[in-house]
């Protein structure tokens, strides 16, 4: 599909290019949400974002209003946060309904679900992990966060079990605790928010965080990754770790672990960086 782009998108474009040149990233909203007449609306990919364990979509909700404010067509699915394999047929059944070019992008656990869904999805053009976990075959989104020091993770979780409808035992979700939510989360949101977030987070099932993973799609779709150098839940060093694995193009920010809603200009970017690369 060819790919127009009028004189305001190349410009801005051009001016988040020179921005992302930076180790640290400093976005302006006016370059990530630049629009002008001249914008062309058409032929662009789909951007498919993917959210991780205790969180919802509704993380995404400053990214989407800038990419579609520039004219990207965005899906932010509920992810089951069920099991690897489960998560990644679903995600993979709704990219079977995407005609064009799609750039996939998954925040903590949805990259594990990212790096699994778009294989076999030819129309996959770049995969985009923000503060994600980019595994290899075999690899949980548990040990890749206990391989390196710095997780906080597993201090703040409480399991709850579930039973299913019959009665008989269903499995055990984790939640992060309320007190913790924000020191371990999203230190860098506003208290007010991160109270909401955690009373209406979505758990994580054991089952999906200590899954491994399949062939990894990064083998043979490019990517970019963007590291919050403040994550708790993941370090950073695990992140360099995977980012250097898969090849990906890196740029870090100091930033908590939800960094797609503190930092939205800086993963915005990166999209666009991922687009630009690959049109």
């Amino acid at each position: 599909m060819t790919v127009q782009t009028g004189r305001g998108l190349r410009l801005a474009l051009a001016t988040l290019t020179l921005a992302l040149g930076a180790t640290a990233i400093a976005v302006p909203a006016s370059a990530a949400m630049t629009t002008t007449a001249n914008v062309a609306t058409t032929a662009k990919p789909t951007v498919v974002l993917v959210h991780g364990a205790f969180a919802d979509a509704s993380g995404f909700n400053d990214m989407i209003a800038r990419l579609q404010a520039i004219g990207f067509p965005v899906i932010a699915p509920a992810n089951p946060l069920r099991d690897v394999a489960g998560d990644a047929a679903y995600l993979s059944s709704i990219l079977d309904t995407i005609t064009g070019p799609i750039i996939l992008a998954g925040h903590s656990y949805g990259g594990i679900v990212i790096t699994n869904a778009a294989r076999g999805h030819d129309n996959v053009k770049a995969l985009v992990y923000l503060g994600a976990f980019a595994p290899d075959t075999g690899e949980s989104a548990l040990k890749l966060a206990d391989q390196f020091p710095g997780s906080e993770l597993g201090h703040a979780l409480m399991p709850r079990d579930y039973k299913l409808p019959d009665g008989t035992p269903g499995g055990t979700d984790g939640y992060i605790v309320a007190e913790k939510f924000r020191e371990v989360f999203a230190a860098d949101l506003p208290a007010s928010k991160t109270r909401l977030m955690a009373a209406t987070q979505r758990p994580g099932s054991v089952t999906g965080l200590s899954g491994g993973s399949g062939e990894p799609a990064w083998k043979t779709i490019p990517s970019w990754y963007l590291i919050p150098t403040q994550d708790k839940v993941i370090p950073p060093a695990a992140q360099r770790f995977m980012a250097k694995r898969a090849g990906s193009t890196v740029k870090e920010i100091r930033s908590s672990h939800v960094v797609m809603t503190s930092h939205p200009d800086a993963a915005t970017a990166v999209v666009l960086s991922a687009y630009a690369a690959t049109r």
